[in-house]
């Protein structure tokens, strides 16, 4: 309940319609590509307004997707913890939080975008379309998240939902499945080699529970900073983890 209050009102905080002129867009082939009937298409413009679209002058971002990104990460979260917490009513709090965030992450979010073509639809800056930017992936999954805020405030919870449940839920096992067999130790080792970092030291930071069960927490550090932490029922998955914290702290993911 009061993750739902907290959604209502985020839903009163975010409403104001966008006063902006409507900039060209083929709602007809968005509203294919989302499988949604769009009633506010302002609210799908701004979802699809990157930054770099904005005139250089203009300090107040309000107009771009970001708030909406915002938005759309908070009813994300919520419908996929739902999904997971009735799904398996046998994991626990740590297991839940580790898919949620295999489910809910920057390259999950852009694979799901690209294959949706969503970049074709993107309010970009002519630098920005020059550069690859409809094909990047941390726009890809912003605008992701931007579209879900748009539905959620357009038609409430449920048409947000659905969408969700058919464009990234539908195909949960296999986006858990390929993210698990990622080697994100390898990824994070190539990556602090490449800069002459040196190799990332994985740390013990505590141990919990009773001997047949234990729970570790593990902490990534590259030199002297700590980039990322994990925890699971063996050392080397929340070393695993651990390293994907650290890569998408440092946005590689």
């Amino acid at each position: 309940m009061l993750h739902l209050s907290m959604l209502n009102w985020l839903k009163l905080r975010f409403k104001k319609t966008p006063a902006n002129s409507k900039p060209r867009i083929d709602f007809t082939a968005l509203k294919e590509t989302l499988g949604y009937d769009l009633v506010n298409e302002e609210f799908f413009v701004q979802a699809l307004k990157h930054r770099s679209y904005l005139p250089v002058a203009q300090e107040n971002r309000i107009d771009s997707n970001e708030r909406l990104e915002l938005l759309g990460d908070a009813v994300l979260g919520f419908v996929v913890v739902e999904h997971l917490y009735r799904r398996f009513p046998d994991k626990d709090e740590g297991e839940l939080t580790n898919m949620k965030s295999l489910i809910v992450s920057r390259a999950i979010l852009a694979k799901i975008a690209r294959a949706l073509k969503l970049g074709d639809f993107l309010l970009l800056s002519e630098a920005e379309i020059k550069s690859g930017g409809r094909k990047r992936a941390s726009i890809n999954s912003d605008a992701m998240e931007a579209i879900m805020g748009a539905i959620y405030l357009d038609g409430g919870l449920e048409p947000a939902r659905e969408f969700i449940e058919q464009k990234v839920l539908c195909n949960f096992d296999e986006l858990i499945s390929e993210e698990l067999h990622k080697n994100f130790k390898s990824m994070l080792l190539e990556y602090a080699q490449s800069q002459s970092l040196g190799s990332p030291s994985y740390l013990v930071h505590s141990v919990n529970g009773p001997d047949h069960e234990k729970e570790f927490t593990i902490e990534v550090k590259i030199q002297d900073d700590v980039l990322g932490s994990g925890t699971a029922n063996s050392k080397k998955r929340a070393e695993q983890l651990a390293a994907r914290e650290a890569l998408k702290s440092l946005y590689i993911i």
